[in-house]
């Protein structure tokens, strides 16, 4: 809700004769203008002793208000753009890519959901190692608990490069610095770094980032949500709406984790409560109990996968496929499929 005189700096025609005439009919800003009969205002124009400026500068709000919003989609012009600008990427874990029916995509949050020790950290950063390592593009990495393990990352990154010594370390120097880590400690920090980053993204000043990691959102938003306030909520609701643009605008794929907590009769359940499910596009669950074959990965949120409404189907696939395993070989380690 911006006032009319701090649109005068950008557009002269909105200089003070103006303001007042908006003034006399209840119009301080740009929602006001909204709310008000065009045409109703444009009459009252024409019947004033300048009526040109002021039938002008009726003409730049509106022009103003349309440019601020986004342009109207339709079917064909959606699957468009779905089919040419989000892509979908590999996670680097095989089995992750045969269940998500090729990986992480493009335009969607995801969001990695486990009980401590489940995976996510590892899972976060096999798939930051495989986009830069096929110079996809970089990586923003936001790092909420000093989970960020360089030394993880390039081991990752030496599996997937040539075997001599001196090329592969060439080659872990060349993508580890596609990947830009930050430390983040509080929502508040996050939100501004989220703000810079849309910022950066819209000018290209970032243009090569495809993924952006926070490795754990939930760490941030827990703090602020207790004591039964609406502040917390909204704060939750502002980083989501600020991903999900991002997601879209950029094509970006964000993947964010969350932690469990305890919910009726003591049972496990995703943290950030009911308001949160609506915002990721994709969640996945991570059993966090490792067996011989494996740990099990639940699809609880998919746009077009099958989800826990089709228990029988999905406990199947994952029962055949047991998509997460470490392998050990060497010091080096990596996700395989069964």
């Amino acid at each position: 809700m911006a006032p009319l005189e701090d649109l005068e700096r950008d557009y002269p025609i909105i200089d003070s004769n103006f303001r007042m005439f908006c003034a006399s009919h209840g119009i301080f800003t740009d929602t006001d203008f909204l709310l008000h009969d065009l045409s109703a205002l444009e009459a009252f124009a024409r019947q004033d002793y300048a009526p040109d400026k002021l039938e002008q500068g009726i003409k730049q709000m509106i022009s103003i208000i349309e440019s601020g919003q986004r342009p109207w989609l339709n079917g064909v012009e959606l699957l468009e753009d779905s089919q040419l600008n989000k892509c979908t990427l590999s996670t680097g874990c095989e089995g992750i890519d045969i269940l998500l029916q090729g990986g992480l995509r493009e335009g969607h949050v995801t969001e990695l959901v486990g009980p401590s020790c489940s995976g996510k950290t590892q899972i976060c950063l096999k798939s930051a190692s495989h986009v830069a390592r096929n110079s996809l593009g970089k990586v923003v990495y936001f790092d909420t608990g000093n989970s960020f393990s360089p030394k993880r990352v390039a081991q990752f990154l030496s599996l997937l490069s040539d075997p001599s010594a001196t090329q592969t370390n060439k080659a872990v120097e060349r993508d580890m610095s596609s990947i830009v880590c930050h430390s983040v400690f509080d929502i508040f920090t996050l939100l501004d770094m989220l703000r810079q980053l849309m910022n950066n993204l819209r000018s290209q000043i970032s243009f090569q980032v495809r993924m952006l990691i926070i490795d754990s959102l939930s760490s941030l938003i827990a703090p602020v949500l207790g004591g039964g306030g609406a502040h917390g909520h909204a704060l939750m609701a502002t980083a989501g709406f600020l991903l999900k643009e991002i997601a879209h605008e950029s094509n970006l794929c964000v993947v964010v984790t969350n932690h469990m907590v305890a919910g009726e009769a003591g049972m496990l359940k995703p943290a950030l409560g009911e308001s949160w499910k609506s915002i990721p596009h994709v969640r996945l669950l991570l059993s966090g109990k490792y067996s011989a074959t494996g740990t099990r990965i639940t699809i609880l949120k998919h746009p077009y996968l099958v989800c826990p409404s089709q228990k029988k189907l999905l406990m199947s696939i994952l029962q055949y496929w047991h998509p997460l395993r470490m392998k050990a070989s060497g010091k080096s380690a990596d996700f395989v499929v069964l």
